[in-house]
């Protein structure tokens, strides 16, 4: 599969959450087992209003749905990894105005977990937050076959 097969299924797949069609999430990058998400900077992601600086939920969603979603970078079916944990830790506020991106990496993959790290960062390349994720891996049986086939593109 391509890089480019693999970003239009993470696009696919993103565009089914609520929570990142909301906030504008695209794909930067797509390759086995990595994915960059970019999270464009808005006045309704702002936490703080005096100084514009981006609320932490919306990073940590950016951070969680870039690590979920790098499983359709390293699996060869596609199948639903709900968040079974992840550890944020902040390391500088996101300098308003701009976009936050978010690179994760799938670290290792078992049959039933899969555990990611991820960073989000600026176009300075200056880390914002690190995060890592286990994933619990519920199997492409439990994952309803047109959703699948969506993802995969099939009938497209």
């Amino acid at each position: 599969m391509t890089d480019k097969d693999l970003a239009d299924r993470v696009e696919r797949f993103i565009n089914t959450l609520n929570q990142a069609r909301e906030l504008g999430l695209t794909v930067v990058n797509a390759a086995p087992g990595q994915l960059t998400l970019s999270l464009p900077y808005s006045e309704r992601i702002i936490g703080n209003p005096e100084t514009g600086v981006i609320h932490g939920g919306a990073i940590t969603t950016l951070m969680d749905t870039t690590s979920g979603s790098v499983m359709i970078c390293g699996l060869d079916d596609f199948e639903l990894c709900p968040t079974l944990d992840l550890r944020v830790d902040y390391m500088r506020p996101a300098e308003p105005g701009k976009p936050v991106h978010a690179r994760a990496e799938i670290r290792k993959m078992t049959r039933n977990i899969a555990f990611t790290r991820c960073e989000a960062f600026q176009e300075d390349g200056e880390v914002v937050a690190t995060c890592v994720g286990t994933f619990m891996r519920i199997g492409k049986e439990a994952t309803p076959k047109a959703f699948r086939d969506m993802i995969a593109g099939v009938g497209q």
